[in-house]
């Protein structure tokens, strides 16, 4: 059976598994185009609970560590060639100090990822507010968690330091989200 749209050199006509229906194609997938929520409580909340934010921090910050590591390691490990190197030891140098840092970076940033979200999921349900000052104590807290082995000193200078990058991420994503049409 050809249809008037068939050419005459098309030996088969194309297949429409829709064509017997007699239904508009855009009532059959009928979507919604808003969120949809199993339970009711999950559309009034207007924040991630704490596990998704450890999950998202967590994953988020070791997925970052292991690309920044392996980047570094490469670099490391291409710089690391000698002269007198076959390629398959070249490329074995490079690959195992990509990996091998990669997988350092990954972990220490996971951690820092895990700690920062802890503390603020647990300064927010203490403030019971969600702004700003949330995310500069967790990073103070965070960082002066991370580095209190090494001493009170590396401890507040690397809380001071935590501070200050969650406050100015947390600035630049409210700039961005403001002056950032997306």
């Amino acid at each position: 059976m050809a249809s008037s749209s068939d050419s005459p050199n098309q030996k088969y006509r194309q297949y429409h598994p829709y064509q017997d229906l007699n239904v508009p194609i855009h009532n059959l997938y009928n979507l919604p185009t808003s969120p949809e929520f199993l339970f009711h409580e999950e559309s009034v909340a207007q924040r991630r609970s704490w596990g998704e934010n450890l999950v998202y921090y967590t994953g988020s910050a070791y997925v970052s560590g292991a690309v920044l590591g392996a980047s570094k390691g490469t670099l490391d490990g291409l710089r690391a060639a000698e002269p007198g190197d076959s390629i398959k030891l070249r490329v074995n140098r490079v690959l195992n100090s990509g990996g091998q840092t990669g997988r350092r970076f990954g972990n220490s940033l996971g951690v820092v990822g895990l700690i920062f979200a802890g503390l603020e999921s647990g300064v927010t349900y203490v403030r019971d507010a969600d702004d700003l000052l949330n995310s500069v104590l967790a990073g103070l807290g965070t960082g002066a968690f991370y580095k209190a082995a090494a001493g009170p000193r590396s401890a507040a200078v690397a809380g001071a330091i935590g501070g200050l990058a969650a406050g100015a991420a947390v600035a630049g994503k409210q700039v961005l989200k403001r002056y950032v049409p997306i």
